[in-house]
């Protein structure tokens, strides 16, 4: 999704935007949940956010979480209670996306090293040879975006909307090229996910609702993930835009599993405490190195971003979109991990603060 940014910081640079106030800090109520000194670390990545900001967060030690919130408001910053509080989580649906292919792997239904080709409606054009395996490490050679998706003629609240089966066929057997030759190269496309989360459902004749629901969501008993804002309207935080206004949510359309899942904290613990868990095999199965990318030192499993750390390992993942942005982190060994959710747009230049502020968080757990 954060492609697109690089629009918006055009617009950005030349509006003229005036400077943003710092919010103050009225943290209270956090003693037993967070540290002074996280509680100072939250204030400065947060305190240049604009009002009606909320960040969303969950700490887990040892296996036990603790959630605590903040909001922005009259330029200041409170603690809030909103581990319920629902949030789009963007590209981290990847990671879900990726727990759908490893269960139908195990299920039988598919094999990781099958063709993509063999499952679509459609004739792909050049007839390239990507896997299911590398549509989910973006290894497949695939562009960040299709062509046809031009965001110069496209609603930019809400990009993909009209991106439906029929364009994504139309891309697929007219225009596709790829930019390299699949497994040589880690190329991060949302596209890829997405075209997989479509094949998914083509193998198991679900939705992508239906398989969410049906495989991670009832399993893990989390009862607020979900594609049907419909279901969580009442929970569901308003989005900002990139000058704190409120923005539509997205709808991903036929790419739903590059980044189209809603959920909370609270949901997301339960998917975190469950990645600790070395007998289940279809998390276990998204953990492994499926493939290295040498440009950052890191490696991916299907879906997990791999960080080797002095200790040990981190798995993460981000997410962006025009109203929210996500970040979470985990240590599988210690049973730690930080997950922070949030209406702070994935297009705001200060973004990085998220991601910041979860590895930050991240290093004061692991001390």
């Amino acid at each position: 999704m954060l492609k697109l940014k690089i629009l918006v910081l055009i617009v950005l640079i030349g509006c003229g935007c005036e400077e943003k106030p710092v919010a103050i800090n009225f943290q209270q109520g956090y003693h037993g949940k967070i540290t002074e000194g996280q509680s100072k670390l939250i204030h400065t990545e947060a305190k240049g956010f604009f009002n009606q900001t909320q960040l969303s967060i969950a700490l887990i030690k040892n296996g036990k979480p603790e959630f605590y919130g903040v909001k922005i408001e009259n330029d200041t910053l409170f603690s809030v209670e909103n581990q319920d509080s629902v949030f789009e989580i963007g590209s981290i649906s990847k990671i879900f996306t990726a727990t759908l292919l490893a269960d139908l792997s195990l299920d039988g239904k598919l094999n990781l090293n099958d063709p993509a080709g063999k499952y679509l409606p459609w004739k792909l054009k050049n007839t390239p040879e990507f896997t299911l395996q590398q549509l989910s490490n973006h290894s497949s050679g695939l562009p960040r975006l299709p062509d046809n998706l031009i965001l110069s003629e496209v609603d930019m609240s809400n990009p993909y909307k009209d991106y439906g089966e029929e364009k994504l066929g139309f891309y697929l057997t007219e225009q596709l090229e790829l930019q390299q030759e699949p497994g040589l190269k880690f190329d991060y496309s949302n596209l890829g996910v997405g075209l997989l989360g479509y094949i998914l459902t083509r193998i198991d004749s679900s939705s992508y609702e239906e398989m969410i629901q049906n495989r991670i969501a009832i399993p893990f008993q989390m009862e607020s993930t979900t594609v049907n804002r419909e279901k969580v309207l009442l929970q569901l935080v308003k989005g900002l835009d990139v000058e704190g206004k409120e923005t539509p949510n997205w709808d991903l359309n036929v790419l739903q599993g590059a980044g189209a899942i809603l959920s909370n904290t609270q949901d997301l613990t339960k998917f975190a405490l469950a990645q600790f868990n070395p007998a289940n095999q279809t998390l276990a199965l998204t953990q492994k190195k499926t493939f290295s990318v040498t440009a950052y030192e890191k490696a991916i499993g299907l879906g997990w971003m791999i960080e080797n750390k002095k200790d040990g390992k981190w798995l993460w993942h981000g997410g962006g979109t025009g109203g929210y942005s996500s970040s979470i982190t985990l240590d599988l060994d210690r049973k730690n991990a930080v997950i922070i959710l949030s209406n702070v747009s994935g297009f705001s230049e200060d973004v990085v603060n998220i991601s910041n502020l979860g590895s930050r968080l991240m290093e004061i757990i692991e001390d």
